[in-house]
Parts: structure tokens; sequence; C-alpha cells
């Protein structure tokens, strides 16, 4: 017994012994970098009975593949792959996390551009292009800081207080103070609201959006380009210079910056002395004389052509313009103030050589139908005046004109010596149905008055014949004499313009020359008196025009008015037409 029991105490002994060697293996392969970070300790104590069978199986790198097949590298391999899984951790959360939330000043614009306070006489182009601006902004709002304005910030507001200098009203725009501070944050969200507000409506101002031309008189066929607002925000974030940026929306043509500069020399010279209101309301006058214009500036075409026509109602003038530079100028005679020219761009068409005439709307109505209506047809006899419907002749005898849609017929003279477009029209296409035309001989005498509003819409020219020369050899490089042989023999013959040169109606009664002197001209139609109503709230210093008169002066049958030619059947035709009709 005390042999075994010796036997028994050496074999615990030897156990002992052996269990006291695996903590330093273990010590040794939790410090070993590549493998310990993801295995924990009492995973691996199963699996390694003793810590002999641990090098060989660090030792060979085969194993990995077999390891599906053998149950014992199962828990190893388990540990393995969970390594790449750990190491990309941080992408796969970054994929599955939700949206930074917004800076809280922007998630406060976001509500305050719902707000109706906000959005009571906004322009609703502009909220919207606010709300998508502000609603993928993932940083800080553009313009304010807890502090107040920023440098650029505070550079907008500096621009647009200055607005009386482009002749717009400083005081239309609703600005915080660019030395604001903020109270708490929703004060500076509205503080940013204010500023971004008042850039847009800057911007579209700008660019003639401060009145709807058609709304100011019915004359003015135009349609300003207004600047895309969301367009507006992107670029004034990028620009280094805000208030450089917001000039640069203004127009460039060089009439609107001789106006501006002649504005900026009127106001610095306007102070008169004390009890001087008559010298005050003279500079006043010529102050917003020189805005009305400006603003007809905004109304432009962005780029007016490389070569182009112009045409300006109330100078009687009419110039061809390439390259900025007057190439041709010429006298002209419109429409009066109640067959008033009409104002808007059309590109020229074609020319037509010795044209045939049909009478347009206003004298169809006002100078045929009453005599029809009277039976009186020796009118259409006297000026050579066919009569068709739908292209077939019609015996005009046989029409009942109190019952007829007298507007339904064509009435035509044929090319001649009295056809009264003379010998040649140019064509714009438009609504308005207006072209240029020649002058007949005994008419020309109008050319050397001052005032020469004689006749309808049409203008007519005093020297057509060049005009057409110049066109067509811009146009296509034609010779003079090839357009002289056109004028002397063509009938109704129409060249058609491979280039479509733009025409320019317009109504500017203040032009400036390269020297920086101030031309002024008679208001023809009360377009300045409208305009000055509309932007400065009344017309004062801006008279209306006397309307067309309804009789004629005593003694003088010139047939100017319906009632005039409804009293003299036998009104010399080709005379009226010289007065009122085209």
């Amino acid at each position: 017994m005390p042999k075994g029991y010796l036997v028994a105490v050496l074999v615990c002994a030897a156990q002992a012994l052996a269990l006291a060697a695996v903590p330093p293996a273990r010590a040794q392969v939790s410090d070993a970098p590549p493998l310990t970070p993801p295995l924990s300790p009492p995973s691996l104590t199963p699996t390694l009975p003793t810590p002999t069978p641990a090098p060989p199986l660090q030792a060979m790198p085969d194993p990995v593949p077999a390891a599906p097949e053998a149950p014992p590298s199962a828990p190893l391999a388990a540990p393995d792959a969970a390594q790449p899984e750990s190491a990309d951790q941080p992408p796969l959360a970054q994929e599955t996390a939700p949206p930074a939330p917004a800076d809280p000043v922007v998630a406060l614009i976001r509500g305050k551009l719902a707000d109706p306070n906000v959005r009571k006489d906004a322009n609703e182009d502009d909220l919207a292009a606010l709300g998508a601006f502000y609603a993928t902004r993932s940083g800080g709002p553009l313009w304010t800081t807890e502090m107040g304005f920023s440098a650029k910030g505070q550079a907008a507001i500096s621009e647009i207080e200055r607005a009386d200098d482009w002749g717009l009203d400083a005081a239309a725009f609703a600005l915080p103070s660019a030395a604001e501070l903020p109270a708490n944050q929703e004060a500076q969200a509205l503080a940013e609201i204010r500023l971004d507000l008042a850039i847009l409506k800057y911007a579209r101002f700008a660019r003639g959006g401060r009145l709807t031309p058609l709304k100011v008189s019915e004359l003015y066929d135009q349609s300003p380009a207004l600047p895309d607002p969301k367009m507006v925000l992107t670029e004034i974030e990028a620009a280094d210079a805000p208030g450089a940026y917001l000039q640069s929306l203004q127009p460039k043509h060089e009439q609107f910056l001789r106006l501006r500069q002649a504005l900026l020399k009127a106001r610095n010279g306007g102070g008169g002395g004390e009890g001087d209101g008559t010298k005050a309301a003279a500079l006043d006058k010529d102050s917003k004389r020189l805005i009305l214009n400006m603003e007809r500036w905004r109304w432009m075409p962005e780029h007016l052509g490389s070569l182009y026509v112009w045409n300006n109602s109330p100078a009687f003038m009419l110039y061809v313009v390439k390259d900025g530079k007057s190439i041709f100028a010429d006298k002209t005679l419109v429409g009066t103030i109640g067959y008033a020219t009409p104002v808007f761009t059309a590109p020229m068409a074609a020319i037509v050589f010795n044209p045939d005439w049909n009478a347009p709307e206003t004298v169809v109505k006002e100078n045929l139908l009453p005599h029809l209506r009277e039976g009186s047809f020796s009118i259409l006899k006297t000026h050579k005046l066919s009569v068709s419907l739908n292209g077939t002749p019609v015996d005009p005898a046989r029409v009942d004109w109190a019952r007829v849609n007298v507007l339904n017929y064509t009435f035509s003279q044929r090319a001649g010596p009295e056809n009264v477009l003379g010998k040649v029209k140019f064509l714009f296409p438009n609504r308005h149905t207006v072209y240029m035309h020649d002058t007949l001989q005994y008419r020309r005498k109008f050319f050397q008055k001052p005032m020469r509003a004689i006749g309808h819409e049409c203008v007519r020219m005093e020297k057509p014949q060049l005009f057409a020369e110049v066109l067509l050899a811009e146009d296509k490089g034609w010779p003079s004499a090839q357009v002289k042989e056109l004028w002397d023999n063509a009938v109704n013959k129409t060249v058609g313009l491979e280039h479509k040169i733009p025409v320019h109606m317009v109504y500017f009664t203040a032009v400036v020359d390269e020297t920086g002197k101030v031309a002024s001209f008679a208001d023809l139609y009360g377009l300045d008196n409208k305009l000055a109503a509309a932007l400065f709230g009344n017309a004062t210093g801006f008279p209306m025009p006397p309307p067309e008169p309804k009789q004629p002066p005593a003694g003088e049958a010139d047939a100017s008015t319906p009632a005039a030619r409804r009293a003299t059947a036998d009104n010399d035709f080709t005379r009226a037409m010289g007065m009122v009709g085209d």
C-alpha cells in the first residue's frame, strides 16, 4: 500500500506540473499580433486539449481549404472569417446610417419658408427656388452666422442698397440691416430669408421684371427674359463678390450704360439753391425720363444682333446697325396716336419689289366699309381696288355689305404708280401686320417736318431703295445695280433673306451720345405718361398728348377721320391713306 500510495502521489505531481505549463503557452499565443484580437480564450480551450498540437496547426498553411470537412477546424475558421467583417465594419455602418441632421438654422429656414407671414407678398417662383435650395443644403446658412451677416452677406446688402444708382428703387427691397445681430437662431433664419428674397427680387427687377410691359400699354409687345431664381442662387453662392454678381445682372447695352451715367450726373448736380423749386422739378423730371428709358432697355433682348434694324418712333428715325456701328440712317413717317406704331422685335424675312397692296383691317373697316354700306363703289374704281372672297373675284355691287363680315373679303391694289406702298415693302412677320415701305412722291414733304406721325401703324421711309441695297449687300452680297434692276422692272417680286435680320421697333424718348449729351424726344403716344404712373405712382411732369382729332379743323377737308371720310364720298382715297392709312 505505501508503495502504491507513493506512485499515486508521483502521478498527481506530474499532472500538476503539466497543468502548470499551460498558462505560459496561452500567454504566448495572446501576444501574437495577427491572431489574438478577434479570438477569445474561452473559444480556444475546448479545441486545444494540450499545448503541444498548437505548433503543427500554425505551421501548416494548407488546412484552411479543409476547414469545412474537419469539425475541429470549424471553431478556428469562424474567428478567421470574423476578421474581415470587423475590418469592414465602419463603411457598412456609414451606408446604412440615416442622413446627418440639418444645421439647426437651416432647419428653421426650411420651416419658415412655409410660414404664411414669410410668404406674404413674396414671389412664388422665388419661394419655390429657396425651398429647393435649402432642402438640399447640408452646410450652414448662406449669408448669416450667429454673430450676424457674413462679409458676403454684407456685400450683397450694400449693393442692393445702391439700387437707385441703376434706375431701380432701393426702397422696394425689404432688406435687413447689415449690422443686425440675431437674438436667436429663429431671428438668424428670418434674416437669411429676407436677404435671399431681396437678392432674387433685385435679380428679377434688374432684368425687367418690375412691370409687365403689356399691362403698361397694349403697344408694348415685349416679354423680358427673366433670370431663373434657382440659377441666381447657385451663381451668387459661387461668386467671390456677390455685389459684382448683382451688378452683372443689369443690362449691358451701351445705351443703358450711358443713360445710367447721365442719371448719376443729373443727381450729383441736382442740388438747386433754396427756393429753386423750378430747377429741382426740372432735374427731377429729367432724372425720371432717364429712368423710364433705362426701364425700356431692360425689356429689350439681351443680344440685339450683329446686324439689325433700329426703328425709333419718337425720333422718326431708322438705322441699320452692324457690329455696334450705324451703317445707314433714314427718316421715317410713323402712325398717329390713334393708329400708333407698336413696340416689338421680329426678324426681317423678305423684301417685295413693286408690291401689290392688300388693305389692312383698319382701312377696310374705317375707310372702305362706310362707303360700301351706302352703296358708293366709286372709291374702289377710282383707286383700282379689286374685291375677292377666298381668292375668287367678287362684284361689290352684288354683296349686302350691311349683313356680311367685311373682313372675310380682300381688297387689293395692283402694283403701279398709284399703289399706296410705292416701289417696295419690307416684311418682318408679326401679329400687328406692321411693315416698312416706300412713300409716294407727293407725301415726301412730310419728311421736312419735325412731327412725322401721319399714318397707320406701318412705317414709311424716305430712302427705301438705299435701305434695300444695304440689306441685300449684307445678306447676299448683291451690288446696287442688281437691286436697281428689281426696283425698275420687277412686279410683285419677293426676295427672301438668307439671314433673318432682327427689326427692333422701339420707343425711346431719351438717347445719349458718345459725349454724354442727352437728346430727348416728344412723348408721341403718351407712353412716358403711362410708364411714369406705373413706376413712380404718378405721372407728374409727363402729360398725355392730345388724342386723335374727332373732326378736321374748319376749312380743312383732309379726310383724317372716319367722320370726314363718310361726309365726302368722293374723297381722295390716296390722300386719306397718306394721312391715316397704309
